[in-house]
């Protein structure tokens, strides 16, 4: 999904636990400290979709991806040919690749593990690869997001929005495709339907699986009636352990804002439309653009 930072422990801890309340104060401290780090959401600075052939990069005049200085004018330009895209630097110009990377070589994408980076500074950039679609995310350490960040608004912290709720899976395996803010489509693996009350009505929510065999976890993209008023309008996510038998412990007290709240160059996934609740979650992360 394109996440920069995924290191917190997003799903919720134990029900009953006595000091769940410290807890989500340590999370949400820690989701600050995630946002405002060197490669957090609110360092990136751009995001260039790549064609077939060569862009060039630096902090000239005329470049297809644009630098800051000290950035040398022309730092290099990066290839396309049948989805591999190859790095290629001007003599004398130092990226921070590895000892005898040479002037050109091809560069791992997001999407095969550590993407490689090519350092200018406080700026970083490497590739990114979003169903097939290959661009260029730019990170800058001097941000002006990251420079005038004011701080993350909550609900206040409420048991009430702690849920155990039904889980229901699926017969067969089923995909649940999911668009994105680029227009894209991306189908996720689909476990099975969470089923729950809110004040006397019925609710539904369809979560995808998230994450490596073995550490997977369910992960919720959706919308309320709070969205475009108190919170992000495109929505929030959130993350849950998986079943216990038919049980999901959900705690919307730890929803959050998408990457889109907070930088325009983000390739967030969208709410589906199976999981617009009509309810007002007044849980969790408030829209940034709203609240400081």
């Amino acid at each position: 999904m394109g996440l920069l930072v995924v290191t917190l422990s997003l799903a919720s801890g134990a029900f009953g636990a006595s000091d769940w309340r410290s807890d989500l104060e340590r999370w949400r401290e820690e989701r600050a400290t995630e946002l405002t780090a060197e490669d957090g959401w609110l360092s990136v600075a751009g995001l260039f979709w790549l064609e077939e052939g060569e862009t060039s990069f630096g902090s000239g005049a005329g470049v297809g991806i644009p630098l800051r200085p000290p950035a040398p004018e022309l730092a290099g330009r990066l290839e396309l040919r049948e989805g591999v895209v190859r790095a290629r630097l001007e003599p004398g110009v130092d990226a921070g690749l590895e000892p005898g990377a040479g002037l050109s070589r091809v560069l791992r994408t997001d999407a095969e593990g550590e993407a490689d980076r090519l350092h200018f500074g406080d700026q970083r950039l490497w590739v990114i690869d979003r169903g097939g679609r290959l661009g260029v995310r730019l990170v800058d350490d001097a941000a002006p997001a990251r420079r005038h960040f004011r701080g993350l608004s909550w609900y206040p912290p409420s048991e009430r929005w702690r849920i155990r709720a039904r889980f229901v899976p699926h017969d067969e395996p089923r995909t649940l495709p999911v668009a994105d803010v680029t227009g894209g489509t991306i189908p996720y693996e689909s476990p099975g339907i969470v089923v729950f009350e809110v004040e006397g009505h019925d609710v539904e929510l369809h979560p995808v699986l998230s994450g490596p065999e073995g550490s997977q976890r369910l992960f919720f993209i959706f919308r309320d009636a709070t969205s475009a008023r108190e919170t992000y309008g495109a929505g929030r996510f959130m993350y849950a352990a998986l079943p216990e038998g038919d049980l999901v412990e959900l705690d919307f007290n730890r929803a959050y804002s998408p990457p889109c709240a907070f930088t325009e160059f983000a390739t967030c996934p969208l709410p589906p439309r199976v999981n617009w609740l009509e309810v007002a979650v007044e849980a969790g992360e408030k829209d940034p653009a709203l609240h400081h």
